[in-house]
């Protein structure tokens, strides 16, 4: 089971994002404390704004006083909104919230029931409820949670998976909050260098992307005033109307997204995470065939490959996302041997190179070809690929070499032809 957390200054948006989805009958309320309650026994914006409003004082010191808490269990378990209700208040109890106003949501518009809660962060002489070390004590009550109900544990996996992304469809409905299901987690969470590349990691999820331009001063200069978000059809083409990048909260925005650049160049470098994507398609170059099964052995290891051709075939871009560390890189920034143009060149000579294999064990032996290799200072941009993987595979240096060079022949050959 997961808890994730969230504050905010906005307790309509907090309300309405739940309500809403209670007027369309996919959430209801299992529990209410220190909630009006309507005769009927249901609960409407109104009655809920107006308690949590009288709970609220004047003022208060912090910016965020609003609680929002998203409680995720396993799909595999299976709970009575009894239970739910159980979970959530010994939840709110246990974090320090228990005698404050909140209201209990079970969303049942995907195929995993979860609950959200919503409350406040401050009590009622304006002081605000502790909130130190607030996920690691979230984390310890949600081990005690799956103990007592006998729940399905979240390792370190199942944590990262929880909230998996889905592509958006148009003919489903509700675009506005499918866009907001992938576009929130990754402006917060995924790493990505430039506006291109957090177009391209979108668009794997059917979202398009776009920069609004216009006058942007009284002298008349144009500039970027914003972003726009639309939905995408299967061929990459809009559908619908677009959406402001303000209703998808401030890190969809421009600016914000402009800082993220920065903090992602950062951080990609401070923790290496470039190594594993280049020792991944490395290894899956090599054992490869065709540029289907490269893509398919890629996906294996939670990347995605994107190529871009042009009219002629040529493929002229190469993006690899890597789910597993949440980042996504130009192919050349990982390295000229996994450009385009490597790419192009190792499909162009794909049925020459599953040709040399078959008789690879015999061009062994010969040890000409790495003083040749290393002697030829022309090069290309699959020479770097071939160095980098044998800096990772020591063993397997002869099989390498060999390949080496016969790429190195064919084009050369190829060049010959031309002329």
């Amino acid at each position: 089971m997961i808890a994730k957390i969230s504050s905010s200054n906005n307790l309509y948006g907090a309300l309405a994002y739940n309500q809403t989805k209670v007027d369309k009958e996919k959430a209801k309320v299992i529990f209410a404390n220190k909630i009006i309650e309507n005769r009927d026994g249901t609960f409407d914006m109104r009655t809920c704004l107006q308690s949590f409003e009288s709970c609220l004082p004047a003022k208060y010191r912090t910016e965020k006083p609003i609680l929002h808490v998203s409680i995720n269990p396993d799909p595999k378990d299976k709970l009575t909104d009894e239970q739910l209700s159980e979970i959530a208040q010994i939840y709110m109890q246990k974090m320090g919230y228990g005698d404050q106003p909140f209201i209990v949501y079970k969303h049942e518009d995907i195929e995993r029931e979860h609950i959200h809660i919503v409350s406040l962060r401050v009590d009622e002489n304006g002081k605000k409820i502790d909130s130190a070390f607030e996920h690691r004590r979230s984390m310890d009550v949600c081990r005690e949670l799956e103990q007592k109900y006998g729940l399905v544990a979240a390792d370190k996996k199942r944590r990262q998976d929880v909230l998996p992304l889905k592509k958006v469809d148009y003919e489903k409905g509700d675009v506005k909050q499918q866009l907001a299901n992938v576009i929130r987690p990754i402006s917060k969470e995924w790493y990505f260098q430039s506006f291109n590349e957090y177009k391209t990691l979108l668009s794997i999820y059917n979202i398009g992307v776009e920069e609004v331009k216009g006058v942007k001063s009284p002298s008349g200069d144009l500039g970027v005033l914003g972003l726009s978000y639309s939905a995408l059809n299967a061929k990459g083409e809009k559908v619908g109307a677009p959406f402001k990048s303000s209703l998808f909260g401030k890190e969809a925005g421009y600016e914000a997204l402009n800082s993220r650049y920065v903090k992602s160049k950062e951080i990609i470098k401070e923790k290496g995470l470039k190594e594993r994507s280049k020792k991944v398609i490395s290894e899956a170059l090599l054992n490869c065939k065709s540029r289907p099964e490269l893509e398919k052995a890629l996906a294996k290891q939670n990347i995605s490959a994107i190529f871009r051709e042009n009219e002629q075939g040529r493929i002229y871009g190469a993006t690899f996302i890597d789910h597993e560390q949440k980042c996504i890189f130009n192919g050349s920034s990982l390295g000229k041997e996994f450009s385009a143009n490597t790419f192009n060149d190792i499909f162009s000579l794909n049925h020459d190179l599953q040709d040399y294999k078959i008789t690879l064990k015999q061009e062994q032996e010969s040890s000409q070809s790495f003083n040749h290799v290393n002697q030829d200072s022309r090069g290309s941009d699959l020479d770097g690929f071939f160095d980098f993987f044998s800096v990772n595979q020591e063993s397997d240096i002869s099989d390498e070499i060999a390949e080496h060079d016969l790429i190195r022949r064919l084009k050369k050959k190829k060049k010959q032809q031309r002329i």
